[in-house]
């Protein structure tokens, strides 16, 4: 299969630079929100603990998570126009089905965020402690996948 765009293999490594950065900016804010979601669980509704970490929760998702995942899936799509052979191969159809449901995570992250913004949060602390677990899995198995190709 040859590339739409055959001038992005010029720009690939920078391309899998940026994307590899993103990546970990998302990450970050993915790991970062629900451990927020632990403590705004304990914070009396409407108390200036409960809307500082509002406002925090916002402005993580909004001002890093967001940006941090569109730049993570323009790259990716940049990288994969510059090389679609690997659009048949096993390992990335593993991958990319770990993405899709570590954006799907990311929507219900922002999703619970907004219960929290109208205090209407009524999961616990511990469900937020092990839903914080999933994206690690998801990641466990994109790493190997892009290292190892195993098929």
């Amino acid at each position: 299969m040859e590339s739409p765009l055959p001038f992005l293999l010029d720009y690939y490594e920078t391309l899998k630079a940026l994307h590899i950065i993103s990546l970990i900016v998302w990450m970050a804010a993915i790991f970062y929100l629900p451990r927020l979601f632990v403590y705004h669980v304990d914070a009396e509704k409407g108390s200036d603990k409960s809307e500082t970490f509002k406002i925090m929760e916002r402005r993580l998702l909004k001002a890093i998570m967001n940006p941090g995942m569109v730049a993570t899936w323009l790259f990716a799509i940049l990288m994969l126009l510059a090389q679609p052979e690997w659009l048949l191969q096993g390992w990335m159809h593993v991958k990319l089905t770990c993405v899709l449901l570590l954006t799907f995570y990311h929507h219900l992250l922002a999703l619970w965020r907004k219960d929290f913004e109208k205090d209407q949060n009524t999961k616990t602390g511990r469900y937020y402690r092990i839903a914080n677990e999933a994206p690690t899995l998801l990641l466990i198995v994109i790493v190997f996948m892009v290292v190892l190709k195993p098929f």
